[in-house]
C-alpha cells in the first residue's frame, strides 16, 4: 500500500492506476476503522476495482468542538487494516492540505429540504462541512467509484446531491449497514462507550426492529411512540426516531402499505450520540 500526504501526489498516484486498470473505487473516512469500513473495500475489490482510501478527520463536520476532540484516532491500527484489506492507496492529507485557506468563510451548497430534517436539524452545518471535505477529496481522486455506508442514510442522500450540484465524476454505490452480532450497528463511536452503555445501545437497533415488524398501513403515531418508548427503556436520550420516505425523507405519518420507507434514529448513550437506520419492506 502506497501512502501520500499531498493532493498533487495523489493525484499522480490514481491517475496511474486509472491508466493501467479499472476505474478505481474511492473509500473516504475519518479512521477509526472498524469492520464496516473492511466491508466497503471488499466489495470494491470483489468487483474488480482497485481501492484508494483516506483517513481525515474533518473538522468542518463537527458541530460539536468537543466531539471533534473526542473523535477516536487509531492510525497505526488502521493502517495495518487498510493494508491487510488490499488498499492500493492511502490519503492522509492535513487540515491545512485540504483547507489552504482557513476553515472560515468558505462556500455554501445548497442542500434544500436535506439540510431541514433529521440529521441536518439537529446538527446545523454538519452537512456543509461533510460537503466541503468531500467535494475536495472527490475533485482530488478524479472519476472514480465511491463506496458509503447505509448507515449514514441522509450523508449518502447528501453526497449524491453534491455530486449533482458540481457535477462531479464520481457513482456512488451505497453498502448495507454492518452490525455486530447484538444488532449495534459498527462506528467508531462505539468505541467511547463503557461496559452499561455498550448493553444499552442495543435499544436502537431494537427500537428500528420493532418499527419493520409492527408497521401496518394508516396512522404511524402511536408506533412511533412505542419505538420511542424502547429506546427510553435503554436509556437513550433521543434527538428523533422517525419514518420518512426512502426516496426524500419527507417524514411519513400515514402509510398507504405500498411506499417505501426508511426508520431512522439518532440518539445519545451517555455522551455519544449514535444514529442508525433501517429499511422498511413493501409488505402490502
Amino acid at each position: 500500500m502506497i501512502l501520500v500526504k499531498q493532493i498533487g501526489d495523489l493525484k499522480l498516484k490514481v491517475d496511474r492506476i486509472r491508466r493501467n486498470g479499472p476505474l478505481p473505487a474511492f473509500v473516504p473516512t475519518m479512521g477509526a476503522l472498524h469492520a464496516g469500513h473492511i466491508q466497503l473495500i471488499t466489495h470494491a475489490r470483489s468487483a474488480g476495482n482497485p481501492v484508494v482510501c483516506s483517513i481525515f478527520v474533518n473538522p468542518t463536520q463537527f458541530n460539536d468542538p468537543k466531539d471533534f476532540q473526542k473523535y477516536p484516532v487509531t492510525l497505526e491500527a488502521d493502517i495495518q487494516q487498510l493494508e491487510s484489506a488490499g488498499t492500493e492507496l492511502l490519503f492522509l492529507p492535513s487540515v491545512e492540505e485540504l483547507y489552504p485557506g482557513g476553515t472560515a468563510g468558505l462556500a455554501q451548497y445548497d442542500l434544500g429540504f436535506l439540510e431541514t430534517v433529521l440529521e441536518g436539524k439537529f446538527r446545523p452545518g454538519h452537512f456543509q462541512g461533510v460537503c466541503l471535505v468531500m467535494h475536495r477529496l472527490l475533485e482530488a481522486v478524479g472519476p472514480c467509484l465511491l463506496y458509503m455506508g447505509q448507515k449514514d442514510y441522509q450523508q449518502c442522500m447528501v453526497v449524491a446531491k453534491l455530486i449533482e450540484l458540481e457535477n462531479l465524476s464520481a457513482d456512488l454505490i451505497t453498502v448495507p449497514t454492518v452490525r455486530e452480532k447484538d444488532g449495534l450497528a459498527m462506528s467508531s463511536r462505539n468505541k467511547r462507550l463503557d461496559e452499561n452503555e455498550r448493553k444499552n445501545a442495543t435499544g436502537i437497533y431494537k427500537a428500528l426492529t420493532y418499527l419493520k415488524e409492527n408497521i401496518r398501513p394508516g396512522d404511524l403515531s402511536n408506533l412511533k411512540q412505542q419505538a420511542l418508548a424502547i429506546l427510553h427503556q435503554h436509556h437513550f436520550k433521543t434527538d428523533y426516531i422517525e419514518i420518512a420516505d426512502a426516496k426524500t425523507l419527507e417524514p411519513v405519518e400515514t402509510w398507504n402499505g405500498t411506499q417505501s420507507l426508511v426508520a431512522l434514529a439518532a440518539a445519545f448513550q451517555g455522551e455519544v450520540r449514535l444514529i442508525d437506520n433501517m429499511n422498511m419492506p413493501e409488505l402490502f
